[in-house]
C-alpha cells in the first residue's frame, strides 16, 4: 500500500514512525512533515488545508490509505471530498469532526443523549453572556465554539477575568468567529484524563488512558499549551471504571453520531474529568491527540495499519486484539524560548546522535527542519522525547535522563510530567 500522513507535528512524527514498520506499506509519504518525519517518509510541502492539492498529490501517487492528523482538515471536509472521489480516507467527515469543531454541538448532542457532561448554557449575545456570569459565582467555565488551536477554553477565577475574557471572545474576536459564540458552564473539580479509541461507524476499539499536561509551567501553573506532555496508563482507571467509560461515554457517543445520520470513523477523544470518582466529558476532539499520541503508539505492539483500514471499511470487528507493550510510556516536550506567544526558530539541536537506535526511548519531532544531516527549531514544540519502563518511577527517570542529552538554545520543559501518577498510584 501506498500510504499518506496529513500533518507536522509529533502526533505525526509518531504514526509515520509507526506505519514504517508495516511490512504491507510499499511507500510513506507525509505533507508537509517536518526534520524527524523526513528520516521515515518523503515528505511535500502541501498544507492540510489544500484539499485540491493533496487529492492532486494522492491521485499521482497512488495514495491507497489517507490518514488525517489535525483538526483542521476535519474540520473543513476533507474526509467528505476524498470520499466522493473514492479515496480511502482516515478520520471523520465534517459532520462527525463538528464534535470537535462546535462545543455547541457537541454538548447538545451529550445533552440530548444523556452523556455525562458540566451543565452549561449558548449565547450568542454578548449582553446576555455578561448577564449570565454577573450572577455566577466563580468558579466557572467560559468556552469559545469553534476551534482556537487548544486555547479556548478559560476557567474563570474571579469577576475581573470573567468580563475580559468574555469580550475578548465575543467583541474583539480574537478568534475570529470560533469565538462568536460561547458556552458558560459548571466548573467540575477533579483528574483530567485524555480516552481515545479507534471508531468505524458503529463500534470502538479503546488505546490506553493517558493524561496530558497543558499548562505551560510545572504544578499546572501558566499559560495553556498545545500539551506539555503526557504518560499512558493511568493508575487510577480499573477495570470497572474503564468499562463505564467505555459503555456511557465513548460508544454511547459514537450510537448518538450514528442515530443522526453520521457514521463516525476515526479516532474519537475524549477529554474526560474524574469528579467524585465519576467520568464526566471536558470537550471531545476527532482525532489522534498531540502529545498523547507519542506514548500511547510507543507503547503499541500491533501494526497500525490493519487498525486504521479497518476503522475506514467498517470492520473493526473483524481486527485481533490489540496488543500493547508492558510497563510504562512518558513523553516530555521540548519547547522553544518565547512558546507559547512568540517561539524562537532556526536554533541548532545537539545530543540526538546519542539516543539513535535506543528500543526504549524515542524522540518524535514536532517543530524542526533538516538540512545536512543537521535538524533546527521551526516551531513552538520542537520535540517530544518519549521513554517506556516497566514501572511509573523507572520511565520518568527514564525520559528525563534523556532529555538532558539534548540541547538548544532557549530550550524549556516541564519537570513534573508523570508526577500526578506517583501521586495517584
Amino acid at each position: 500500500m501506498n500510504v499518506l500522513v496529513i500533518g507536522s507535528g509529533g502526533r505525526e512524527h509518531a504514526l509515520c514512525w509507526k506505519l514504517a514498520q508495516s511490512k504491507d506499506i510499499n511507500k510513506l509519504y507525509c505533507t508537509p512533515g517536518n526534520g524527524g518525519i523526513s528520516d521515515v517518509a518523503e515528505c511535500h510541502d502541501i498544507t492540510g488545508t489544500d484539499i485540491s492539492g493533496l487529492m492532486d498529490f494522492s491521485r499521482n501517487m497512488r495514495i491507497d490509505l489517507v490518514v488525517v492528523g489535525p483538526e483542521n482538515p476535519l474540520a473543513a471536509g476533507i474526509v467528505d471530498a476524498f470520499q466522493k472521489k473514492g479515496i480511502p480516507i482516515f478520520g471523520p467527515v465534517a459532520r462527525g469532526a463538528a464534535i470537535e469543531a462546535s462545543k455547541i454541538f457537541s454538548k447538545q448532542l451529550m445533552k440530548e443523549s444523556s452523556i455525562p457532561t458540566a451543565p452549561f448554557q449558548v449565547f450568542d449575545d454578548y449582553g446576555k453572556a455578561r448577564a449570565c456570569i454577573e450572577a455566577r459565582q466563580t468558579p466557572f467555565v467560559i468556552k469559545a465554539d469553534g476551534l482556537c488551536a487548544g486555547k479556548g477554553a478559560y476557567v474563570i477565577k474571579d469577576m475581573a477575568e470573567a468580563g475580559s475574557v468574555l469580550k475578548e471572545l465575543m467583541v474583539n474576536g480574537i478568534y475570529g468567529d470560533a469565538g462568536r459564540k460561547v458556552i458558560i458552564e459548571d466548573f467540575l473539580p477533579g483528574i483530567e484524563a485524555s480516552y481515545l479509541a479507534f471508531a468505524d461507524g458503529n463500534t470502538i476499539v479503546p488505546m490506553p488512558a493517558s493524561q496530558d499536561h497543558k499548562p505551560l509551567l510545572d504544578d499546572d501553573l501558566g499559560p495553556n499549551t498545545g500539551g506539555m506532555g503526557a504518560y499512558t496508563p493511568i493508575p487510577f482507571i480499573n477495570d470497572d471504571l474503564d468499562r463505564e467509560i467505555r459503555e456511557t461515554i465513548m460508544l454511547r457517543t459514537i450510537e448518538a453520531m450514528r442515530d443522526q445520520g453520521i457514521p463516525y470513523k476515526g479516532v474519537l477523544y475524549g477529554g474526560l474529568m474524574f469528579s467524585g470518582g465519576k467520568p464526566y466529558v471536558i470537550e471531545f476532539n476527532a482525532r489522534f491527540g498531540d502529545p498523547e499520541t507519542q506514548p500511547i503508539i510507543f507503547k503499541m505492539k500491533s501494526d497500525l495499519l490493519p487498525v486504521l483500514v479497518a476503522c475506514v471499511e467498517g470492520k473493526l470487528n473483524n481486527i485481533e486484539e490489540i496488543t500493547w507493550k508492558d510497563g510504562v510510556s512518558v513523553c516530555v516536550v521540548l519547547t522553544s524560548g518565547g512558546y507559547p506567544e512568540n517561539p524562537e526558530k532556526g536554533k541548532i539541536i545537539r545530543g540526538l546522535d546519542k539516543l539513535a537506535g535506543r528500543e526504549d526511548v524515542m524522540v518524535f519531532h514536532a517543530g524542526t527542519k533538516k538540512a545536512n544531516s543537521q535538524y533546527t527549531t521551526s516551531g513552538g514544540r520542537v520535540l517530544g522525547v518519549t521513554a517506556i519502563g516497566p514501572t511509573y518511577e523507572n520511565a520518568i527517570k527514564k525520559v528525563y535522563e534523556a532529555v538532558a542529552m539534548i540541547e538548544f538554545e532557549g530550550m524549556f520543559y516541564r519537570k513534573d510530567i508523570g508526577r500526578k501518577a506517583l501521586i495517584a498510584g
